[in-house]
């Protein structure tokens, strides 16, 4: 179906407003600053959001649309030949809700996170997590700050169960609130056993992740700031924001005995380039865009990265980076 016929019509039917961009430049909202073109990139304002995004699924669904739902960008490589069908950019789906709501409420039965106690504070799925930390911080509540500098939004990092510095953002989630297949807005209440390391229940369901109900704890903001302070100082004493990339680009598997950047080092390949794309010269798990990389030169170093280390060690390293679009 002609895109601009399909957005037309839907938005007589249901009034939009917001960002709409046809062959719209993945490179743009992308964190690795690479990937071709989507065929349409969508991003509706936060006042229409809620009517119109169902509506459109419903829409692309009936028509056999594929929609990919982007978040901040982050933890994706875009392919340099771009995404087929819809984008749906949910960015200006944030905020950090008000009331907080008194902890320990009653779970449904098998589910609940054991860590309770503490106040619940619901987050729209577009807020970037730096924001969150910014915000909780702000208030004097912890539990967050170790997302602090952080690329991405709380959608995402719900999605892939984002983790650093020892904790998961399961050990703090209470519920989660979706768009699922039927397109009906439902609660999934935490279950512990759903989650592991940089696993959750959603990564295998065609749903759009609507918000984030986590449990925080009453601290002092300035002890607070001081870990969100350390936080980002580590981050940025590894490198992480002299170049564009993506975070770390493969899974620690604790059965290697050493982190995944370590055996990298250890191989030698830091350093090793394709293209404008190169292993940094001071972390084996990060591949930078130097400026001029395309998508294939970091999916290539990614490709050769894994078969050096599967002959060399024997070892198979997996992708945290998520290859996205028409390879």
């Amino acid at each position: 179906m002609n895109l601009h016929n399909f957005i037309n019509d839907l938005n007589k039917k249901t009034p939009f407003s917001g960002f709409i961009g046809f062959n719209e430049p993945m490179a743009n909202h992308t964190s690795y600053r690479t990937g071709g073109p989507a065929d349409l990139l969508v991003r509706p304002d936060k006042d229409v959001f809620p009517a119109w995004t169902p509506a459109m699924l419903r829409a692309a669904k009936a028509e056999d649309i594929p929609v990919f739902v982007l978040g901040g960008g982050a933890n994706i490589l875009v392919s340099d030949k771009g995404i087929r069908g819809i984008v749906l950019d949910t960015g200006s789906w944030e905020g950090v809700e008000e009331p907080l709501l008194p902890g320990n409420p009653a779970p449904a039965a098998g589910h609940g996170s054991s860590n309770q106690g503490g106040l619940l504070v619901k987050v729209l799925s577009g807020t970037l997590v730096d924001t969150l930390t910014e915000n909780l911080a702000g208030r004097g509540l912890s539990g967050m700050e170790f997302l602090a500098g952080m690329p991405g939004t709380v959608g995402g990092a719900v999605w892939m169960n984002a983790r650093c510095y020892g904790k998961s953002v399961s050990d703090q989630l209470a519920l989660v609130e979706i768009l699922d297949e039927n397109l009906e807005t439902v609660p999934v209440p935490f279950c512990e056993g759903d989650f592991s390391y940089k696993k959750s229940p959603f990564q295998n369901r065609n749903i759009l992740i609507l918000s984030a109900v986590f449990r925080v704890f009453p601290r002092d903001a300035s002890d607070i700031l001081k870990t969100m302070a350390e936080h980002r100082q580590d981050r940025e004493e590894k490198g992480h924001y002299r170049f564009p990339s993506a975070g770390s680009v493969f899974k620690n598997n604790h059965a290697f005995g050493e982190p995944s950047g370590k055996i990298i080092a250890d191989l030698g390949l830091k350093g090793l380039g394709i293209g404008g794309a190169q292993i940094a010269s001071w972390h084996g798990n990060l591949i930078v865009n130097k400026g001029n990389a395309s998508s294939m030169d970091i999916r290539l170093l990614m490709d050769e990265v894994v078969k050096r280390v599967k002959e060399e060690k024997g070892l198979s390293l997996e992708n945290e980076v998520l290859l996205i679009g028409d390879w």
